[in-house]
């Protein structure tokens, strides 16, 4: 039986049309995915992400613990800051794309993929080594997010917070409250943690405060529509365990550089010396034709790659995707075909992001 978040009541009372996500009950959409998609590029959009999980590290090891586990540079991180990351295996693959939050020197918060979270948190247990001066709880049951994404977000949380920075304390009247200034639609926006019990409060509050201004609960299909045009990853589409951050074009997060050893780091040195022999490359449609995941890439007369994810882009107007193809396919303004149902459609390499706010 699917798990449900603690809201998922007031997604019933908003007529939503729930699905089964990494096994919870979640709503897809309520007005419409393309509606709720322009809210948030032009106003704001609500969206219940109280299916990813959270895991609470904390101790003087806490910290050496997760560069170890990570390829990006957490000593960077002051209080008060976020940041984007990963975990990877030994051969350089990506368990799981995350989020970093330092509360001080010895807490931090991971956010990870609701699909992943039993699965990183055995990951975890099983690299702790010899480390003992830490302490990791699994605190997702107990915490709720909500995300708030959109041009007229900033006017509703009314704070000057700073991009991946974030603070503790009361919103609306509910106490205990984590609010970062992250997300994962290519707008401005703020995601906000709060206990589990005080979901629905918050949830009200903010669709209440944020009525007047075109606020609008939004589900799951605008938020892969969102982060596509962003070129946002997805785990299980564009990174997975056999996707290594180089060729998916997040090698930023890879500091290898770092005075710290970390899982994977000396296969991605080799992966980088011997130089990629694959990458993914954003692409627009030339022909009509929605491109989806799986689809083929071919050059006409054998298979060179696959798409990874696919729509019709909002606010383009026309077949967006990502996908994998030979390096030697991967400049801007290179030509292909996508298998779509059978019949081959042009397709072309593009600058990404596909969409990029003001």
């Amino acid at each position: 039986m699917a798990k449900r978040t603690p809201l998922y009541e007031e997604h019933v009372k908003c007529n939503a049309r729930i699905v089964d996500f990494a096994g919870f009950d979640m709503p897809v959409q309520y007005s419409g995915v393309v509606e709720e998609h322009n809210a948030v590029r032009k106003a704001a959009g609500l969206f219940d992400v109280s299916h990813m999980g959270e895991f609470e590290f904390t101790g003087p090891d806490a910290l050496p613990f997760l560069e170890y586990l990570t390829p990006n540079s957490v000593s960077k991180l002051t209080d008060g800051q976020a940041q984007y990351s990963m975990l990877c295996n030994e051969n350089g693959g990506i368990v799981d794309d995350i989020l970093v939050y330092r509360f001080n020197p010895e807490k931090f918060v991971m956010v990870v993929n609701a699909s992943n979270i039993e699965k990183d948190w055995q990951w975890i247990q099983k690299n702790t080594g010899r480390r003992t001066q830490y302490a990791i709880r699994n605190i997702s049951d107990q915490t709720a997010l909500l995300a708030l994404q959109g041009p007229k977000a900033k006017e509703i949380i009314k704070t000057d917070l700073k991009p991946f920075h974030f603070f503790e304390g009361e919103l609306f009247g509910v106490k205990n409250c984590t609010i970062a200034r992250t997300g994962y639609t290519g707008e401005d926006g703020f995601e906000i943690f709060c206990p589990a019990d005080q979901a629905v409060t918050l949830w009200q509050a903010l669709l209440k405060a944020g009525a007047p201004l075109g606020l609008k609960p939004t589900g799951l299909g605008a938020r892969d529509t969102l982060r596509l045009e962003a070129r946002l990853s997805l785990y299980g589409h564009e990174i997975n365990d056999e996707t290594n951050p180089l060729e998916a074009g997040l090698s930023w997060v890879v500091k290898l550089d770092k005075p710290f050893d970390f899982i994977g780091k000396q296969a991605l040195k080799k992966i980088k010396e011997g130089g990629l022999k694959r990458q993914i490359v954003g692409f627009k449609m030339i022909d009509k034709g929605i491109p989806r995941q799986a689809c083929p890439l071919t050059d006409g007369k054998s298979q060179i790659g696959f798409v990874t994810s696919g729509t019709f882009s909002p606010t383009l107007q026309i077949g967006i995707g990502l996908g994998f193809v030979p390096t030697v396919f991967s400049p801007i303004g290179t030509k292909f075909n996508i298998d779509i149902r059978g019949t081959q459609k042009l397709a072309e390499v593009t600058a990404v992001p596909f969409y990029k706010r003001k």
